[in-house]
């Protein structure tokens, strides 16, 4: 399973979403914020990351061993909670986050179809590719009014060449949107530094937690290279962005 065939599958989940009265615009933040805890607990159990950074309450199989109303009100209230979260990092991803989800059958069919899905082959090709391919398909519905958001790929990737950013610069992007062009910038960097490694742990360090700044007008969106983790100025961390294939 490529990525293109991962963002089709999540794509069709959007029928469920429909079926609770969720519109174009809300498609991809309901299934991010289930995403985001799934891949800290396929990132976790694989090693990527060394231990959880959600709270037991907030993993993912908290949600898998629930059903029905149980599971549901469990979901709201880790929301509820992680918005509310004494590591600054956690609060700002779930900032405001709340499911417009009112069927329990609904997000118990979405958590079993995100366990069938080949999360390996989402990681080799990279964990923000699922998030754009989702925009993407978001962009193309004439009914969403996402084209807007959403700047292509290619034409990010050809800008950020020709700027060639710099480890130790800071990179802002005053109208941040996806935070496609940050994300650009510390894949840009990664690649002419062997994943960071050429540097020094104080520039890694200046790489992964204050090198990026995103601002927008609204809930705006900062690529972080580990994760969930990162400076994001005056502006909050977009919940969806965290998920990046450095997770």
């Amino acid at each position: 399973m490529n990525n293109q065939d991962i963002v089709q599958k999540l794509w069709n989940l959007c029928d469920i979403l429909r079926d609770d009265g969720i519109n174009y615009s809300d498609y991809v933040t309901e299934l991010v914020l289930l995403l985001f805890i799934k891949m800290e607990h396929e990132n976790t159990a694989s090693g990527v990351l060394k231990a959880h950074k959600l709270p037991e309450y907030a993993r993912w199989p908290e949600f898998t061993i629930r059903s029905g109303l149980n599971l549901l009100n469990h979901y709201k209230s880790s929301l509820l909670d992680l918005s509310q979260s004494v590591d600054p990092l956690i609060a700002a991803v779930y900032a405001d986050a709340q499911t417009s989800l009112k069927e329990p059958r609904h997000l118990e069919h979405l958590i079993k179809s995100l366990d069938t899905i080949d999360w390996f082959s989402a990681k080799q090709d990279g964990l923000g590719d699922l998030y754009e391919g989702l925009l993407e398909k978001n962009a193309s519905e004439t009914k969403s009014g996402a084209g807007q958001y959403f700047t292509p790929r290619p034409l990010i990737d050809s800008i950020v060449h020709l700027l060639k950013p710099q480890p130790g610069e800071t990179i802002q992007d005053p109208a941040a949107g996806t935070a496609g062009f940050l994300i650009a910038a510390d894949a840009y960097i990664r690649s002419q530094t062997d994943d960071l490694y050429d540097l020094s742990e104080k520039q890694r360090q200046f790489q992964r937690n204050n090198a990026y700044l995103g601002m927008e007008l609204v809930s705006v969106a900062v690529h972080t290279p580990t994760g969930i983790a990162g400076s994001a100025g005056t502006a909050r961390p977009r919940r969806a962005a965290a998920i990046t294939s450095a997770m």
